[in-house]
């Protein structure tokens, strides 16, 4: 009946729009993945072909996602941030409040050491990447200030430390502006880390 065919049309439409969206995501997925791993390796300058020809799609269905270079680039900072906070969240869950700051802070030393490319998004010369500075502060500060003050009340590390401090502490550490790559970033942050326990806990106390 035509009543029926109608239905099996709007079933079939519906169907393969979710099999589109799907694909859709996939491809997606595929390309923050691709994109991360090369900005990594090679620099956010690296050519777009290349970044589709590893994802296993075309020129094409990659600018229809991301019409600009910068598109990708916020993308795939966007994602490595979400990373950031759920580790700090799984964290705090699963180890005491000195581990887990410690433990996240190896992990931030670890994420600058292979993403040294998209280093380059914290001052870019382009207006569509400015507002990343300011994205990675307001979503990640306030879980990783949740580690330092939970930390702090813990006796673990000093009172008092801002989430700004440990970020750009570290992170100058791993890749200072002006001497030279660190021969070991974990040992100049690791006694970074000592200075904010030193007297930790004994604020207030005499003696």
């Amino acid at each position: 009946m035509p009543g029926d065919k109608n239905i099996s049309n709007r079933v079939a439409d519906q169907v393969s729009g979710r099999r589109r969206r799907a694909d859709a995501q996939r491809n997606i997925g595929s390309l923050i993945q691709t994109a991360a791993q090369v900005f990594a390796e090679e620099g956010l300058d690296v050519p777009i072909r290349r970044i589709a020809d590893k994802a296993g799609v075309g020129v094409g269905t990659l600018y229809r996602h991301f019409p600009a270079r910068s598109d990708l680039v916020v993308a795939v900072f966007r994602q490595e941030v979400e990373e950031s906070v759920e580790a700090a969240q799984s964290l705090a869950a699963e180890y005491s409040p000195g581990e887990a700051l410690e433990h996240w802070v190896e992990r931030y030393v670890d994420f600058i050491a292979a993403h040294r490319g998209l280093a380059a998004a914290f001052n870019p010369g382009d207006p569509a990447l400015e507002g990343l500075p300011v994205y990675f502060l307001e979503r990640l500060g306030p879980w990783v200030q949740k580690l330092l003050d939970a930390a702090a009340a813990a006796g673990r590390i000093r009172d008092g430390v801002k989430v700004a401090e440990l970020l750009h502490g570290v992170g100058m550490l791993c890749v200072p502006p002006s001497c030279g790559e660190p021969t070991e970033p974990r040992r100049m942050v690791g006694l970074f880390m000592d200075g904010l326990r030193f007297r930790a806990g004994l604020e207030g106390k005499v003696g």
